[in-house]
């Protein structure tokens, strides 16, 4: 199926692809952008590009990032519009977390950059496109950097990483940067616009801002969540309901009750109302976490009480990613609402609304009422 780029000029896809068509092939790859007039966001970076092709001046190149922002769009793009059918030939690319060792620079990257492809039209000078390359070894990249500067005349290196500090200083002081920042909504939305439009799948205007707001400017995962829900839903709908559903993520209305949970309710009321929400909905104690750590940055608590939260949530994750028990750790969670208590100063109380409450807790209903507004405010 063809789709328009946001211009209108020309589809993503020919129907001479031959990824045209096909109902089983990934979303992510079918509408892989060809071009770079089909990719979205990152002006500033694909216009530097585009100089730097027109006169024929490539430097090695360092993109990195998040994952999911377009570094190896953006470059193999670039390749199909130096080389044209020649790609095959001019372009190796490799994936470094899966050949990660010196041998594969001993071998196949030194043997391809060693040698020359001279043909009638076009540059000369070869691309190697070494894919999550924060993944090597010191010593492979050590042996990378003598490869880079033997061979400048004959190939350029583009280094595509997630984390620019894995990459030893002396390849980074022999590439441009780029840094790719994740995208915007306002750059994602109209391209799974098209590629919902363009496989008949109705996404609501909820179910969109669910996937932006889930993906956290990845479009991969945006579009392979959109696809998967799409799939996963009877009448093929893409609504906010099914987003969070199929992706196992607490929904704001979760949120909402176990943030409601953690202020409101004593100790022990609050673990099992906790406990309880994470089992029937199958919730991950990360994913919570997560979600508690984003309803606090638009609450409107004292900085003591949300710098000792955020110290504790930042705890909480680290600990969860050493594998330790999600049990002990939601008591953590609950604990360290409990002891913020403390931390929040005397407040007005609500007219006829204090009997049977610790001032402690009215304190925590006036300063949640005031600062969690737009959805999430806490009911009285």
């Amino acid at each position: 199926m063809e789709v328009p780029d946001a211009s209108g000029k020309a589809p993503l896809i020919s129907p001479s692809s031959p990824l045209s068509g096909t109902a089983d092939t990934l979303w992510l790859e079918k509408y892989r952008p060809q071009r770079l007039d089909d990719l979205v966001s990152h002006r500033e970076i694909i216009a530097t590009l585009r100089r730097m092709l027109a006169n024929g001046t490539l430097p090695h190149l360092l993109f990195y990032g998040p994952p999911g922002t377009g570094k190896t769009s953006t470059i193999l793009a670039c390749a199909r519009e130096m080389y044209g059918e020649h790609v095959p030939s001019m372009v190796l690319e490799l994936n470094a977390s899966d050949e990660r060792g010196i041998d594969v620079v001993r071998e196949q990257i030194k043997t391809f950059a060693s040698t020359r492809c001279i043909f009638a039209a076009g540059p000369s000078v070869k691309l190697i496109v070494l894919d999550e390359a924060d993944a090597m070894t010191p010593v492979a990249q050590a042996a990378l950097r003598r490869v880079m500067e033997k061979y400048t005349a004959n190939a350029r290196f583009c280094i595509v990483c997630n984390y620019a500090n894995k990459i030893i200083p002396a390849i980074q002081s022999r590439c441009m940067r780029f840094r790719f920042a994740p995208l915007c909504t306002e750059d994602m939305v109209p391209r799974l616009r098209q590629i919902a439009d363009a496989e008949r799948v109705q996404v609501t205007d909820d179910g969109m801002q669910a996937l932006t707001q889930l993906s956290g400017g990845d479009m991969r995962r945006c579009i392979h969540v959109m696809q998967s829900t799409s799939l996963a839903a009877p009448d093929h709908r893409v609504t906010a309901a099914a987003v969070y559903t199929n992706t196992g993520h607490p929904s704001p209305q979760d949120l909402h009750a176990i943030v409601e949970a953690l202020w409101r309710r004593e100790l022990g009321d609050a673990y099992r109302c906790v406990a309880e929400l994470k089992s029937d909905k199958s919730l991950a104690l990360t994913d919570i976490v997560t979600g508690v750590h984003d309803t606090l940055m638009r609450t409107d608590l004292p900085v003591s009480a949300k710098a000792f939260l955020y110290e504790e949530l930042a705890n909480l994750e680290w600990r969860l990613a050493s594998a330790t028990s999600e049990t002990i750790q939601m008591g953590a969670l609950v604990g360290a609402f409990r002891l913020a208590a403390s931390l929040v100063p005397d407040a007005p109380e609500e007219n006829g609304g204090g009997a049977g409450r610790s001032r402690q807790r009215q304190r925590l209903a006036w300063m949640l009422q005031r600062g969690m507004s737009s959805g999430t405010r806490i009911s009285s």
